[in-house]
């Protein structure tokens, strides 16, 4: 979706549950995210390509069935997209108008594809239409001739499913199925049972027809899979029955030859039925999470599996667990907030039950989760388990700080624990454990860490609502069995008024720690823990805090839930400045002075960027989003961004992201989609994932042995900027043929970029090129020399960013005969 004044909240970071994968010559796997299609590639789990064009949620997939080079996609935004997904080109753009919730393709149907859209004047009431794609030179056209199939369907993809060529159309929803002959035009209803004995519930949950008989198998919320057949007629229909699940069917498919049915479910167990019997069935156990959607490749040699924790697994036709795709997990709730590694750039947060997720927003996958809570999780409604609320980093990525506590109300059980990270392993290994590290809920933690001081002045300070804050410190362990030569203890309890401790965070230079107590933020002392000053801003409890960075170090930040923005001046205890806003995240950028501020009201989240010292924003973004958004962070960007607007240069050298209530990670960017693809990414599109033409492979072929041989004998291999520099030569090379120019059009510009540029010389430098050679015989060897020496030297005068002086004859002679001389008897001084 677009945001206003020219930045993009690019992409939900969970994949839709619908049926929305395909193996286009399982080489690549297609899938809808958020307002995105993306390409990724079966061998190696990369990023291939990301298609946007959409402006809302895209609901349907579909490859097309007379080119499996082109794909269709359809979206909330009332429109379908032609793509050409090897290069990301949308082709064409069909303007439906309505809501689209599901597409389908039919090999049979030439100009036309299905959808699901709302029906009009009732609500939750949907249709299956065919849309007529209307034909033109244009790239975007309408297509408004819709033509009702079937009413009252159901409004997800799983719900309906087109039968063998074609011939009809099936229709799930409660206890309803509807067939429908399009030849014959003629709808046969089916009714199950309403009535729940013995723990059965009818409801269907999805339909698939298969593939080269007259049998449809659907799923139902109790586990049961039901067979159907002879339902061109009302009252001689027949049905047998598959049971192995113990709660609802998520999806099926069969497989390409229809000898196979795959089944999955919340049990996170794919199973695979034969010949239609419950006593011949295998199992791929251990999935991860509940399973959602299931697709199958076109020449049936893979199969992949969407999972609720928003992962994608890919399994070959023997059953055996091929390759996964893991996105960023869902949780229940992310307590922890948006943190960042300082050693990845990654994002880190809650992942499955008891895990600490790293996700790397670059390549839009997890890098690794770390078992924190090392319990087993059990998947039962109202069971009180621990979890992982609270999360620090130490400044260089070093410690991390955790805190998991049950979810008792009135008596949790907390324990503290501190990680160090191993470089040896690759991962944080377990430092210390502190059982009931506070009477209370821990309410925020955060690291001192200065580094000019090394890890003496590392310590950690956590807050609760038993009234105290307790500041933790490292100490030499003493004992002769620890693994660790140090552990971390208690080192200091401080409280103000018996008031509850809320936040906590430290200056820039680590000297002062600003503690909230309720309405109260008290400035402490960080090397003696003397009280220095408080602030008060009644009504209304501090619900974030944050220093001031570089040029404005000397303000405090803080946002009460009455309302306020507050600026305090910490040299003269007073309160700059404030604001009404309610302000619900206050986040700093680690890197300049900005701090981003989100409010909510009305239904809407507004973006606001500030210095604490100027009361007015740099920037206002009003109504961000509809969704509410509880956190934020910056990360760090490698290279600072090049940003032409003054407006957006806050944006420079960190990236801001959001969460909202939703779960949908977004962020903003001045880029364009394209840009915003990391090189590495690019590069595996056109060398590895895409295929290349005969002329490339040739080509690539003779570079690679003449450069192995000029290695072979010593020679330095040279590359020519100017030819790897150039697009006609890329262009030529890594597009497919099908969408290349005429070669009459593509000579010119592909010689000339061949042609070496002829650099123009002076007419003293030719005159002196002349006196040169006449001169030559004199002493070649010396010229040699002498050349070598003008070169190097050019080039440090180059570097420095001067201008190199040219020698006359009469000093080029005079620098030969000082180089003829013998300087060896100065040795020996």
């Amino acid at each position: 979706r677009r945001c206003p004044r020219g930045l993009r909240l690019p992409r939900g970071a969970r994949a839709p549950s619908a049926r929305v994968t395909a193996f286009p010559r399982c080489r690549y796997l297609l899938c809808a995210s958020g307002d995105f299609v993306k390409v990724y590639s079966v061998s190696t789990e990369e990023t291939v390509r990301v298609m946007g064009g959409h402006a809302d949620l895209v609901t349907g997939i579909q490859l097309n069935p007379h080119n499996h080079m082109q794909l269709y996609s359809s979206s909330l935004d009332g429109t379908i997209k032609l793509w050409d997904f090897m290069d990301g080109i949308p082709m064409k753009t069909f303007t439906v108008g309505p809501k689209l919730l599901a597409l389908y393709t039919l090999a049979s149907a030439e100009d036309s594809v299905f959808v699901v859209i709302p029906k009009k004047g009732e609500r939750d009431t949907f249709q299956l239409v065919s849309v007529k794609l209307t034909k033109g030179a244009g790239q975007d056209l309408e297509s408004k001739e819709l033509s009702v199939v079937l009413d009252g369907v159901g409004p997800s993809v799983k719900h309906i499913a087109f039968g063998r060529e074609g011939a009809y159309v099936v229709s799930v929803k409660h206890v309803n199925l509807q067939v429908y002959f399009f030849k014959r035009k003629l709808l046969n209803r089916f009714c199950l049972s309403t009535v729940k004995t013995k723990g059965g519930d009818n409801r269907f949950s999805c339909v698939v027809c298969h593939p080269t008989e007259d049998c449809i198998a659907t799923g139902h919320a109790d586990g049961k899979i039901r067979l159907w057949r002879n339902f061109h007629h009302r009252k001689e229909y027949t049905y047998s029955t598959l049971h192995w699940h113990h709660d609802i069917v998520m999806d099926l498919v069969f497989s390409v030859e229809g000898t196979r049915l795959l089944s999955g479910g919340v049990e996170s167990v794919l199973v695979q039925w034969h010949n239609e019997s419950s006593c011949q069935k295998d199992f791929l156990p251990r999935l991860g999470s509940p399973i959602e959607c299931i697709s199958m490749s076109s020449d049936g040699s893979l199969c992949c599996t969407l999972h609720t924790d928003n992962r994608i697994t890919i399994i070959n036709s023997n059953l055996r667990f091929s390759r996964s795709i893991q996105g960023l997990i869902k949780s229940r709730d992310v307590k922890t907030g948006l943190v960042v590694d300082p050693r990845t750039k990654a994002l880190v947060l809650n992942g499955e039950p008891g895990h600490l997720q790293f996700y790397s927003f670059q390549s839009d996958q997890q890098l690794f989760s770390l078992d924190i809570v090392q319990r087993q999780f059990i998947h039962q409604a109202d069971l009180k388990q621990s979890d992982l609320v609270k999360v620090a980093f130490s400044a260089r990525g070093a410690w991390l700080a955790t805190v998991e506590e049950s979810e008792e109300v009135t008596d949790p059980e907390l324990q503290l624990k501190l990680w160090f990270y191993r470089e040896e392993a690759q991962s944080f290994e377990l430092n210390t454990r502190i059982s009931t590290p506070h009477d209370n809920h821990i309410t925020d933690m955060c690291f001192r860490d200065m580094d000019e001081l090394g890890d003496d002045s590392l310590i950690l300070v956590t807050t609760g609502r038993d009234c105290v804050f307790k500041v933790w410190v490292m100490v030499e362990d003493t004992d002769p069995e620890a693994h660790q030569s140090v552990s971390w203890s208690c080192d200091f309890v401080g409280s103000y008024h018996n008031y509850q401790a809320t936040n906590c965070c430290f200056s820039e230079d680590g000297s002062l720690l600003a503690v909230s107590f309720e309405e109260t933020v008290t400035v402490w002392d960080s090397l003696t823990w003397d009280l220095k000053c408080t602030f008060c801003h009644p009504p209304g409890n501090i619900r974030k805090i944050c220093f001031g960075r570089l040029t404005c170090s000397k303000y405090l930040i803080g946002a009460t839930d009455y309302g306020f923005l507050c600026c305090w001046n910490l040299l003269t205890c007073a309160l700059e400045w404030s604001a009404h806003l309610n302000i619900v995240v206050l986040q700093p950028d680690p890197l300049s002075e900005h701090i981003a501020a989100v409010s909510w009201l009305s239904k809407e989240s507004s973006l606001f960027v500030f210095k604490p010292n100027e009361p007015r924003p740099i920037y206002i973004q009003r109504n961000l989003c509809k969704e509410k958004i509880l956190l934020a962070a910056f990360v760090p960007r490698d290279e600072p961004e090049i940003i032409n607007s003054e407006k957006y240069l806050w944006l420079r050298k960190s990236q801001l992201f959001f969460l909202t209530d939703t779960q949908e990670l977004m962020t903003l960017s001045t880029k364009p989609l394209e840009e915003r693809l990391t090189p590495s990414s690019k590069q595996l599109a056109v060398e590895e994932s895409l295929p290349v033409t005969p002329f490339s492979l040739l080509l690539g072929k003779h570079r690679r042995q003449q450069a192995q041989e000029d290695i072979d004998l010593g020679k330095p291999v040279v590359h020519n900027k100017q030819e790897q520099a150039s697009p006609a030569v890329k262009e030529l090379l890594h597009t497919p043929a099908h969408v290349l120019p005429s070669a009459s059009f593509l000579c010119t510009i592909f010689i000339n970029s061949l042609l070496i540029t002829k650099e123009n010389k002076s007419a003293e430098e030719v005159a002196d090129e002349v006196e040169m050679e006449s001169e030559k015989a004199e002493d070649d060897s010396d010229e040699e020399d002498v050349t070598a020496m003008e070169q190097e030297d050019t080039s440090h005068m180059e570097l420095l960013g001067e201008m190199t002086c040219k020698l006359s004859k009469s000093q080029e002679k005079e620098l030969r005969k000082i180089r003829k001389m013998d300087y060896s008897w100065i040795s020996a001084f």
